[in-house]
């Protein structure tokens, strides 16, 4: 039996303006690029809360006011880290929004975060193709949408 890393990832859905704030991961391997919202593994001795301002911090560089939790789902079935996500709403409170890095040698290794977008999430005629038709992170987002 295939044991996860890792029980739960811990993301949040950066809200402003009704826009959302992603990252584009980009794999070296296959060259393959995802649009994903941010977020990571939890830290000994760290809340959940501040797992989730600090994976904000690293991979977008904005400071965030982690407001509330939206969801705690499955992780889909192809996650092979994973066992849950729990999404939480965030609002940024300083920085610029932009790619940040992976702390961990062995994600790094793999790729990188090539760029950040905000995403308008009431008007989906301005999403990327691939975003649209992305089967994981797209039907997220719907989830996001219901739960605001």
């Amino acid at each position: 039996m295939l044991t996860k890393p890792r029980h739960t990832r811990y993301q949040g859905a950066i809200i402003q303006e009704g826009h959302i704030l992603l990252i584009q991961h980009h794999f070296h391997a296959d060259d393959a690029r995802y649009w994903l919202i941010p977020g990571g593994g939890l830290e000994p001795d760290e809340t959940e809360e501040a797992c989730v301002a600090r994976e904000m911090r690293e991979e977008t560089h904005l400071e965030v006011r982690v407001e509330r939790l939206l969801l705690h789902e499955a992780a889909h079935a192809e996650d092979t880290t994973y066992y849950f996500y729990k999404t939480y709403l965030c609002r940024p409170l300083s920085g610029e929004a932009k790619p940040g890095y992976e702390p961990e040698p062995d994600a790094a290794s793999a790729y990188t975060i090539a760029q950040v977008k905000w995403f308008n999430l009431h008007d989906e005629a301005n999403w990327d193709a691939g975003l649209k038709s992305d089967p994981i992170t797209y039907p997220l987002l719907k989830r996001i949408c219901a739960a605001l």
